[in-house]
């Protein structure tokens, strides 16, 4: 069974290559000209031009890229699984659908599933994980999709931006939201329900905001010393090692990954951002 994921998963390059999972790439504006993200672009020279106020702009995965890959699905008669990053937050899903709808007029019998995560960037990473450690186990593609679709409605995401302006300009959050915060120097927790970024609650100082994450965890959280908790950064891994010792200290779980955030998430959050994914409930059962 073939997997897609895109890059807003914000798992590295290697992983892909180790786990034979397709890479749909989103892109990123940097300096006038597009790259690939993940594959294309060094995610250091993106996170300097954020620090020098470089507004990026970003792009949903190419459709060109979509029909190669279906194309090359229907071809081979396997079975396909894409896992996709929120259609509340770009329009990728929706032009996968059109691509594979566009396939079966030439391969009727195009076997692919396309999920709408309703998830972002590491959130959305432990979803593909997941689907390759299901792969690995034997499940078929139906049984993944289904486990998948699952552990997507439960997953968690709670996050603090440095500068809330970064995810105004970028339509993902109200400009009234972004001046109170930044007006009064007050650190945001913010969570996705439904696919969208919502802001629930604002403190002023990071240690409040990282003590009232490890609150919300421990409310919304199911049996975390089971989980594998991940953390995403962006270019602030101080920062997640200072939040991956209180997850630590509070729940013991089997393990803590921490990434670096990818230049399309990062174009949309500035630097600074403190992201964590867990889930609120583990099984069906």
């Amino acid at each position: 069974m073939r997997l897609y994921a895109d890059s807003a998963s914000d798992l590295p390059k290697s992983f892909y290559e180790q786990n034979n999972v397709k890479i749909i790439p989103l892109r990123v504006q940097l300096k006038g000209k597009e790259y690939d993200d993940v594959i294309g672009v060094d995610i250091q020279e993106v996170y300097s031009a954020i620090r020098e106020g470089e507004l990026l702009k970003t792009s949903q995965a190419s459709p060109e890229r979509f029909l190669e890959e279906f194309n090359e699905l229907g071809q081979s008669g396997e079975e396909g699984l894409y896992i996709a990053l929120s259609s509340q937050l770009s329009g990728t899903y929706s032009t996968a659908v059109m691509m594979a709808e566009q396939v079966k007029e030439k391969y009727p019998d195009l076997k692919l599933t396309i999920i709408d995560s309703k998830c972002a960037s590491l959130g959305y990473g432990l979803l593909v994980k997941e689907a390759v450690r299901l792969r690995e186990e034997g499940f078929s593609a139906n049984e993944i999709a289904q486990k998948i679709r699952f552990t997507a409605e439960h997953m968690e995401h709670l996050f603090t931006v440095e500068d809330l302006d970064y995810l105004a300009k970028g339509g993902r959050l109200s400009k009234a939201s972004a001046f109170i915060g930044g007006l009064l120097s007050i650190k945001p927790v913010l969570d996705v329900e439904d696919g969208k970024l919502v802001p629930i609650e604002k403190y002023r100082g990071r240690k409040k905001v990282f003590k009232r994450i490890i609150e919300l965890m421990a409310e919304r959280g199911e049996s975390l010393s089971e989980q594998v908790i991940a953390i995403t950064h962006s270019d602030d891994l101080e920062a997640a090692e200072e939040m991956k010792a209180l997850i630590i200290e509070n729940f013991h779980p089997k393990a803590v990954e921490i990434q670096l955030i990818g230049s399309v998430i990062a174009a949309h959050t500035g630097t600074g951002t403190i992201a964590v994914f867990f889930l609120n409930q583990l099984s069906k059962d």
